[in-house]
């Protein structure tokens, strides 16, 4: 039998190597990537845990060593999404160039541009944004979603300087768009045209 030292030194000789060991905090960080992929197409309650480990390569068993029960590894994903926006709002400001923008356009409007673009390619974020808005009948999580929505509106103040106003008319735009995205249209107006075809399209009496 060989003992523990020849066998790696066989093992070298073949050309192996030892399993290299994957970071707590690294496959914490693929653990709230897949959970936010997840949880945006299932929720909160529609959503095994197997699953998210599945897309990492690990047992579920592990996923808990890591977040204490599944409303924690919701509420890091949600998280997680809220800081993307954040990132999308920032990196916005920063390309934002007064000198060769559009006329009747800032900093504020350069924002919003990229957040529509952000909705365009990533759907997950969207989603993920209404499974959070959903799940507020847990307390904690109403707790915590609020102070994400909070602290996002405190980061576009300070980027954009703007007045109260015009913030509150920024995120009553986002949440419009929100909406319009996740039904896949472009336009919400009472008289625009699938409205329309949809009140045609109605049984008499319905």
């Amino acid at each position: 039998m060989l003992n523990p030292s020849t066998m790696s030194t066989v093992a070298k000789a073949k050309g192996d190597s030892p399993r290299q060991r994957v970071p707590a905090a690294e496959r914490r960080d693929a653990l709230i990537e897949a959970a936010r992929h997840e949880f945006a197409h299932g929720g909160l309650h529609g959503t095994p845990v197997d699953h998210i480990a599945r897309r990492v390569g690990v047992a579920q068993p592990y996923v808990f060593s890591l977040f204490s029960n599944k409303r924690e590894l919701f509420l890091a994903a949600v998280e997680r999404g809220f800081e993307l926006v954040a990132e999308t709002f920032t990196r916005a400001a920063a390309e934002f160039d007064p000198a060769i923008a559009l006329p009747d356009t800032d900093v504020l409007s350069a924002m919003g541009t990229a957040y529509v673009e952000m909705l365009e390619s990533d759907r997950d974020s969207l989603m993920l944004q209404h499974q959070a808005y959903a799940a507020c009948d847990d307390e904690l999580i109403r707790t915590r979603v609020r102070a994400c929505y909070a602290r996002l509106v405190a980061h576009v103040e300070r980027l954009s300087g703007a007045d109260d106003e015009r913030i509150d008319d920024f995120f009553r735009k986002g949440m419009w768009l929100n909406v319009a995205a996740a039904m896949g249209v472009e336009d919400l107006s009472a008289g625009c045209e699938w409205v329309r075809e949809e009140q045609r399209a109605e049984p008499p009496g319905a």
